[in-house]
C-alpha cells in the first residue's frame, strides 16, 4: 500500500499510547486516548533495534526525494498471504500497515522508557528510522482482562528419524520439559513442570494441571517467565505471593462481598474463567497439527536429508558438508506461498518415512513454517464477569506468527544437541502423554 495512503499515527499524540509489553524484536502500546474512529481498540507494534545500532540521520528528506517505498513490516504480509490459508480468519488478530515519523517515535520512546524492564533497556530501543509500523486489534484494552500464553510444543516427534542414542528420551520426554531442564541447570528462571502436551491435550484434568502450573511459575517468578501473562484493563499485572498483587484481576473474577480472596482462591477463579474457552476452541488443535505435520521429520531427520542431500554417496574425506541452511537465501513471500500449495494439496500423501533429497528444499522451509507455530501465543480476551450465574463468550486469538530466518536452522540443530544431551541419563525423567498424537489431517 502507498504511504500516502495509510493512516497517520501523527493524528495522535505519544501520550495516547500506553505501554504493554515487549518481547525479542518489537515493543507494543495500546491506544488510551481521545476518541478516535481510527484508532480506537487497536495496538501499535513498532519492531526494535539493537543498542549497539548506529543511529542513522533521519531520512525523511531523502525519502521525500524519491527514495524506495519502505514495505510494509513482514508480519503483515505473513498474515495475509500465508498464516490465512493456515488458521481461520476468525482467529487471528487485524493487522495493517500506519505511518510513523522519527520526531513522534522519539517522543514516544522517551515516555516509554521507565516502563520498559531493565533487562530490555540494556539490549535494545525502539527504531526511529522506520517509516511504517504495524497497527494490530488490541487485544488487552478495554474493560476485562485478557490472558496471554505460549503454549510451545504440543507433540512428540516421530521415531522414524531419530537417532538410536535420542530416541528413547525424545519420544518420552517433550521438547519443551527438556529445555526446561537446560535453561534451570543454567540458573534461569523456567516454567518448570508445565508440559505443553498438557495444555494441547483437550483433557479437562490435563489443561486444569497446565493452567495451575503456569499460574504458580508466573506467581514465584513475579510474572518474569512469560509462558503465562495477564492483562486486566490494558495494565500488566506484576504478581507476588501478596493477595494485594492481585486486586485488579481478583475485582473481576470474585464477587464483591468475598473480599480478602487468597492465592489459591483466585488462581481457581482463573482457572474456571480460562478452562471453558481452552476447551471448546480448535485452536491448539490446529496449532499441534501444524506444528507436527510441518516438523515431521524432526531436525534430526532434516539434519539426515541435508547431508544425503550434499553427499549422496555417503561421508567421503575431503568433502566438507556446509551447516544445515547454509547457502538457502531467505524464502521470498511468493516461494512460501508456492510451499503452502503443495503443503496443503500433496503434504499428506508424501513418503515423509523416506524423504527424497529433492524435497530438500520443502522440508528446510517447512521446518521454518513449524518453528512460527511452536513460537506463537494466544491471547484469550474475558469480558467482565456478570455475576448473575450467566456465562459470557470470551475469544480467544493467535499472536506473533512471525517470519523465522533460514540462518537459524543451524542453530535449532545445534540446541537441539545441547537439550538432549544434557537431559539423557536424567535420573527420573519427565513422561510427557501425546494425546493428539496420529492426529495430521489437514
Amino acid at each position: 500500500m502507498d504511504t500516502i495512503s495509510l493512516p497517520s499515527i501523527q493524528n495522535t499524540s505519544p501520550a495516547d499510547w500506553q505501554y504493554i509489553s515487549e518481547g525479542g524484536s518489537s515493543i507494543v502500546f495500546s491506544y488510551s486516548g481521545p476518541v478516535n474512529p481510527q484508532f480506537d481498540g487497536t495496538a501499535l507494534r513498532l519492531r526494535k533495534v539493537s543498542n549497539d545500532s548506529p543511529v542513522s540521520p533521519d531520512q525523511s528528506q531523502s525519502a521525500a526525494e524519491g527514495q524506495l517505498e519502505e514495505p510494509d513490516d513482514p508480519t503483515i504480509v505473513f498474515q495475509r498471504e500465508i498464516i490465512q490459508r493456515l488458521v481461520p480468519l476468525t482467529y487471528l488478530p487485524r493487522l495493517e500497515a500506519v505511518k510513523v515519523e522519527r520526531e513522534w517515535l522519539t517522543q514516544l520512546a522517551k515516555l516509554c522508557e521507565e516502563k520498559r524492564p531493565l533487562e530490555r533497556r540494556a539490549k535494545d530501543r525502539i527504531d526511529l528510522n522506520r517509516k511504517k509500523a504495524v497497527l494490530a486489534t488490541d487485544l488487552v484494552g478495554g474493560k476485562g482482562w485478557a490472558v496471554e500464553i505460549k503454549p510451545k510444543w504440543g507433540f512428540l516427534p516421530s521415531p522414524t528419524h531419530l537417532s538410536p542414542a535420542t530416541v528413547a528420551t525424545k519420544t518420552t520426554t517433550c521438547r519443551f520439559c527438556m529445555h526446561s531442564h537446560l535453561k534451570s541447570t543454567d540458573g534461569e528462571n523456567v516454567s518448570l513442570g508445565y508440559c505443553p502436551l498438557d495444555l494441547f491435550s483437550g483433557d479437562t484434568d490435563r489443561v486444569k494441571k497446565a493452567l495451575n502450573t503456569l499460574w504458580d511459575v508466573w506467581i514465584g517468578s513475579s510474572g518474569s517467565v512469560n509462558n503465562l501473562r495477564i492483562f486486566v484493563e490494558g495494565q500488566m499485572l506484576r504478581p507476588s505471593v501478596l493477595p494485594q498483587s492481585l486486586r485488579p484481576l481478583a475485582t473481576q473474577i470474585i464477587p464483591s462481598d468475598a473480599r480478602h480472596p487468597d492465592l489459591i482462591t483466585i488462581r481457581d477463579r482463573f482457572v474456571d474463567s480460562v478452562l471453558p474457552l481452552l476447551l471448546d476452541t480448535p485452536v491448539l488443535r490446529i496449532l499441534s497439527m501444524h506444528q507436527r505435520n510441518l516438523d515431521t521429520l524432526d531436525i534430526e531427520g532434516l539434519s539426515t536429508l541435508w547431508k544425503n542431500a550434499h553427499s549422496p554417496l555417503g561421508p567421503s574425506e575431503g568433502i566438507k558438508i556446509p551447516s544445515l541452511g547454509s547457502g538457502l537465501t531467505q524464502p521470498a513471500i511468493q516461494e512460501l506461498s508456492s510451499f503452502v500449495d503443495i503443503y496443503l494439496q500433496k503434504h499428506a500423501a508424501m513418503d515423509h518415512e523416506h524423504p527424497d533429497t529433492a524435497n530438500l528444499q520443502y522440508y528446510c522451509l517447512a521446518y521454518l513454517l513449524s518453528a512460527s507455530f511452536k513460537d506463537c501465543s494466544i491471547i484469550m480476551r474475558i469480558p467482565p464477569v456478570s455475576f448473575d450465574g450467566k456465562r459470557r463468550e470470551g475469544t480467544i486469538t493467535v499472536i506473533d506468527l512471525d517470519v523465522k530466518g533460514v540462518d537459524r536452522l543451524s542453530k535449532w540443530e545445534k540446541l537441539d544437541r545441547e537439550i538432549v544431551a544434557s537431559y539423557v541419563g536424567v535420573g527420573d525423567p519427565a513422561v510427557c502423554v501425546d494425546g493428539q498424537k496420529g492426529s495430521t489431517r489437514l
